[in-house]
């Protein structure tokens, strides 16, 4: 499953899924990709198909190993990754080191076991209200989903996750 971010970062307000589905098709990508965040609708930790959750790992656009497997970012351990391994955009860039992305935190509205915070995920990612509140994390930390809160003002690196694997 290739875990891959936008080509911008983003504010609180934001058509992710949308999003997400339209830049993996320009990039020529053929499988699904949903944000990975949480929504009133699902929780993050179940955006993956069940039949996919535990088998494949999870990788990034090069096919480099992030985690084991989709379970294992929801262990606990806030998603606890090798910071040495790129997260490429759907354009190719490392959003570690690009300076299209200022700042290195990625969006995500989960508690660390990926379950939707609704106190802390923008307003279902519907605003970019100052005032409004949305938990990220920074990806120094090592972690996908270390538990800070931001204004929905900031502009962050979003990631998107192949929910289904086609082979």
């Amino acid at each position: 499953l290739h875990l891959v971010a936008l080509n911008l970062p983003f504010s609180g307000d934001m058509r992710a899924d949308f999003q997400c589905f339209q830049q993996a098709q320009l990039a020529g990508l053929t499988s699904t990709y949903r944000a990975f965040l949480s929504s009133h609708l699902q929780d993050l930790a179940t955006v993956v198909r069940k039949t996919d959750r535990y088998h494949l790992p999870v990788v990034n656009l090069k096919g480099e190993t992030l985690f084991n497997n989709w379970e294992s970012i929801f262990n606990g351990n806030g998603g606890q990754f090798n910071i040495h391994v790129p997260i490429y955009s759907f354009d190719g860039r490392n959003v570690m080191t690009d300076p299209s992305w200022p700042q290195k935190v990625i969006w995500h509205g989960s508690t660390a076991n990926g379950i939707r915070l609704v106190s802390n995920y923008c307003e279902a990612w519907h605003t970019a209200d100052i005032g409004a509140l949305g938990q990220a994390s920074p990806l120094k930390t090592g972690k996908l989903l270390d538990q800070k809160v931001y204004s929905c003002s900031n502009r962050f690196i979003v990631l998107c996750i192949e929910n289904s694997f086609v082979s």
